[in-house]
């Protein structure tokens, strides 16, 4: 059973820091793009950044140069480094994952994996 657990949410002030972690457990065959998606009240979850397995990345226009997305390949980790952190970046955090695990009858299957969300608030 592949699982995606994130880490790191929490409250920090406008301008603040905040460095969230999102690993995959489970049996893996590979990992291809990893990312971050946001949700905040009453809006539509919406792509924040994300990473290839070779290390390609892109981020939505609104945190280009605050945001840095990275990944760990051997502990099957992707990281959002959130920085100058503003109140309209509040919202619940979500890890994906697009990668190959086997089913429940042991074949290989690429599937999209979510992890459960994590809050961030900015506020002071």
């Amino acid at each position: 059973q592949v699982q995606l657990v994130e880490s790191g949410g929490g409250l920090v002030q406008p301008g603040g820091s905040l460095r969230l972690s999102c690993a995959a457990s489970g049996t893996i065959f590979s990992i291809h793009a990893m990312g971050w998606y946001r949700q905040a009240p009453g809006k539509q979850r919406a792509l924040v950044a994300v990473i290839t397995s070779g290390g390609t990345t892109d981020y939505a226009d609104d945190v280009k140069g605050r945001f840095t997305i990275s990944r760990d390949n051997a502990k099957n980790t992707v990281y959002l480094q959130m920085n100058s952190l503003k109140p309209e970046d509040t919202a619940v955090y979500y890890c994906n994952a697009d990668l190959v695990a086997p089913d429940r009858n042991y074949i290989l299957r690429n599937s999209t994996y979510w992890g459960q969300g994590t809050q961030v608030t900015v506020s002071s």
